[in-house]
């Protein structure tokens, strides 16, 4: 289970790194397995460069987890740099996306990763590759990607069905799945989770994960129940066109365990903040596991 930091920001979209700390200093203390930015709940293609490394500068100071840093940026060249600049921290890995305005054939998401291994250094990669990404990399492709950059250990995706992870399984990644979908996506072949559900409680996001572990019929119940409270909470601002950034932050919000607030970043919209109140109360009926004692 890995949780993310999400922006606090003020009225005119600063980061308040304040908060932002006390945010850090939460999930140090939950039980989750590492943390990371700069992933999509963390807003990474809005972040001026000062901002990128000052936010990398406060996780690569803390030595209690295993952190990763983003590198994704649409811009290959700029992605290019950021992958320099996070290697020289020496995160546990970094993740980057494919070049997103238009899209890769196989022969050019090669020719990108081998010249981001290179510039890592050494440094892990994962390879972030969510459905709205403009290349999409199949099982097969990404078999392909893992024999011929060594250095490359894990993908980030919406993960699939049987026959997808069957696939995907040849290609030796770690492959990590939506928070939501951990319990019935764990036996088919998924390891873990940069996870939507530690946006809503990063430490019952661990308990239960262990729960996966233990009692598997307990926590697909728990999944039935984490989609009941999607439904009812999370699915109709979608269904608003509402950004994951923002369904995260409001998760945080219902949570209570960071003083994050639902404001995502111009020009992006953002659930309005009485929608917490009444979203905790299903929360607390629905998934008494998940409490961190905020609700």
């Amino acid at each position: 289970m890995w949780a993310t930091l999400l922006l606090p920001l003020d009225a005119d979209d600063t980061i308040d790194f304040a908060r932002l700390k006390a945010q850090l200093d939460h999930l140090l203390t939950s039980g989750v397995h590492g943390v990371y930015v700069h992933g999509t709940a963390g807003e990474f293609q809005t972040l001026t460069e000062d901002e990128y490394d000052r936010i990398n500068d406060l996780l690569a100071a803390q030595t209690e987890l295993p952190f990763q840093l983003g590198a994704s940026h649409p811009s290959a060249q700029l992605q290019l740099d950021r992958v320099r600049r996070a290697a020289a921290l020496r995160p546990s890995a970094i993740q980057v996306i494919l070049p997103d305005w238009l899209s890769l054939s196989a022969g050019e998401a090669l020719t990108f990763l081998d010249r981001v291994a290179e510039t890592a250094d050494g440094v892990p990669l994962v390879l972030y590759n969510p459905p709205h990404a403009k290349t999409q990399v199949g099982p097969r492709q990404l078999a392909d990607l893992a024999r011929a950059v060594p250095t490359l250990i894990g993908l980030k995706n919406a993960g699939g069905d049987a026959a997808w992870f069957g696939q995907a399984r040849e290609s030796g990644l770690s492959l990590f799945v939506p928070g939501h979908f951990l319990a019935s996506m764990t036996p088919l072949g998924a390891d873990g989770s940069y996870s939507n559900v530690a946006a809503l409680s990063p430490a019952g996001s661990v308990r239960w994960y262990e729960l996966i572990e233990t009692d598997h019929q307990a926590a697909l119940d728990v999944e039935r129940r984490i989609a009941e409270f999607f439904a009812g909470h999370i699915a109709p601002l979608q269904a608003r066109g509402l950004s994951n950034p923002a369904l995260d932050k409001f998760l945080a919000a219902v949570g209570g365990w960071a003083d994050a607030g639902t404001r995502v970043r111009w020009p992006m919209a953002y659930a309005e903040p009485d929608l917490v109140g009444p979203a905790r109360v299903t929360a607390r009926r629905l998934l008494p596991e998940l409490d961190e004692g905020n609700w």
